[in-house]
């Protein structure tokens, strides 16, 4: 008898030591955000998607057709896009998301429970064409799959979107990726949410950011299959289109704009690129820094901005 209750002791410190990270919504030291919490001033104004496959394992299913891109943007409401198996939707929002105190954006899912839960990745861009994942750490077990309706222990999961039950958001701190080379966690104009696809078999499962496979509920062959984003909500943000870099202030203006843009700064080249990262103009000389962008489309334009010591700027612009 004291040799078991010795085995379940140790069993019982084994877990305690293994269950590390925050637990589910409404515990003590969950870090789930409500979604009409007041600590949100901006929430994703468009979203790009990628559908992934029913089952990656049998792509002759196709392709997930569940919910619309619209439902990814504005506040979250539990109304989602389903992603799919490896899925993706990159998200862009009005003014750009900066590095404040503590968590500055969230990630909305529609878990039904705290249990059911459906993970993907999170990745954060300057530019719309470089972008930077945030660690993720995943400690459930990777010996026997997590079946279609399975659970997950949200205490052995950590910055992966998904991991708190719907209208709660999993949060972020651009803080963590301020060593990375090529992004700006002060001007953060696209988030990107990626499903992790969550098999464990070596042919199709994900890792996460210490090697470690990533399981969670699979195959869910279904139209709704995978990752289900409903919002990204922004907690820090730049109110305006004037940023700070290296001593050097660059201001465009008017933003919106129509007809014309006025940029001002030291400036040597401009590149204007569409949304989706498509080159629009680049433009090697300039009068008095005002930009003819008459003929440009309308939307969200990004401004690559290079100033005499070859350090670029990326500034986001609205042409009406």
């Amino acid at each position: 008898m004291k040799i078991f209750s010795a085995l379940l002791l140790l069993l019982s410190l084994a877990s305690a030591a293994v269950a590390q990270f925050a637990p589910p919504a409404g515990q003590e030291g969950s870090t789930a955000i409500y979604a009409d919490s007041a600590v949100f001033v901006d929430w994703a104004s468009q979203c790009s998607l990628q559908r992934g496959w029913i089952n990656l394992a049998d792509t002759a299913l196709g392709k997930t057709s569940y919910g619309t891109a619209n439902a990814a943007t504005g506040k979250a409401d539990n109304d989602v896009v389903s992603l799919g198996d490896g899925g993706m939707a990159t998200l862009y929002f009005s003014t750009p998301i900066a590095n404040g105190d503590g968590f500055d954006l969230a990630v909305f899912e529609n878990a039904f429970t705290d249990e059911f839960l459906e993970l993907a990745f999170v990745e954060v861009s300057s530019d719309s064409l470089h972008f930077y994942r945030f660690p993720s750490v995943s400690l459930t077990q990777t010996i026997t799959q997590v079946e279609t309706f399975g659970t997950l222990d949200a205490t052995l999961i950590h910055n992966f979107a998904g991991k708190y039950r719907a209208l709660y958001g999993t949060p972020f701190d651009l803080e963590e990726l301020k060593d990375s080379v090529g992004l700006d966690i002060n001007h953060v104009v696209a988030v990107r949410v990626i499903d992790v696809t969550g098999s464990i078999d070596s042919a199709f499962c994900r890792y996460d950011s210490r090697g470690n496979k990533i399981n969670d509920p699979w195959p869910t062959p279904f139209e709704t299959g995978g990752f289900d984003l409903d919002a990204v909500g922004v907690i820090h943000n730049n109110a305006t289109a004037i940023q700070q870099y290296s001593g050097n202030q660059i201001a465009v203006y008017p933003n919106p704009c129509h007809d014309f843009m006025e940029i001002s700064g030291e400036i040597i080249k401009l590149r204007i690129f569409d949304i989706s990262g498509k080159l629009l103009t680049s433009v090697y000389k300039f009068v008095g820094h005002r930009i003819d962008c008459s003929a440009l489309p309308k939307g969200v334009l990004l401004l690559d901005i290079e100033n005499n010591r070859h350090k670029h700027h990326i500034i986001k612009v609205i042409k009406q």
